[in-house]
């Protein structure tokens, strides 16, 4: 019993770092941020990435998710989730924002669009959403999904895509891939409270 606990211990450690990041952040303390990119920032930068498929959309990506990171600090609420399941969900939001930034894409060369697509197509959520998750409820939650739902929650809530988008990558009607999204995320909700 004493070696689950110690582990619980040293597997809770990045979780309170993380918290106590956010507190610094939302107490204007820099050395937050500091700590984030520390602990998270090749990962994140990496889930940016493979998102935007581009080192300087994914740079710009993480540096303007830390500053949302820091104004929204004070607002994030531990109740409805992990530090580390809200910084990557600022950092997802802000790729999502670029990619559908027209201006940005009307600006980019027809290789540069044609590699941001082949890397979204390569995109594999279900690594994403096991280092987004951890080995935490999330994590297990997931694992009693089906496949299919479980694979169109990922590509909607990881990767980004529509389910319009799902349903033509699955190869199943829209009504199907939303149906499997519905039904998926309330399992999650029920496993999860």
């Amino acid at each position: 019993m004493a070696a689950t606990r110690r582990g619980d211990i040293v597997n809770d450690q990045p979780r309170r770092h993380l918290e106590q990041a956010l507190d610094a952040c939302a107490e204007g303390r820099p050395e937050g941020i500091d700590v984030i990119l520390q602990h998270e920032g090749p990962q994140l930068l990496g889930v940016a990435y493979r998102i935007l498929g581009r080192h300087d959309l994914a740079e710009e990506a993480l540096q303007d998710a830390m500053v949302q990171v820091w104004r929204k600090a004070p607002q994030q609420d531990r109740a409805g989730g992990s530090a580390r399941g809200w910084i990557y969900a600022v950092l997802r939001n802000r790729c999502l924002t670029i990619l559908r930034d027209d201006k940005r894409l009307a600006s980019l060369s027809p290789e540069d669009l044609t590699r941001m697509q082949e890397a979204r197509q390569d995109l594999q959520p279900d690594d994403d959403w096991k280092l987004l998750a951890g080995t935490g409820r999330l994590g297990e939650c997931l694992d009693t999904l089906d496949d299919p739902s479980r694979r169109a929650i990922l590509l909607a809530h990881v990767a980004g895509y529509s389910h319009g988008e799902i349903s033509a990558r699955q190869g199943v009607p829209l009504g199907t891939a939303k149906s499997w999204i519905r039904r998926g995320l309330a399992s999650l909700r029920e496993c999860l409270s």
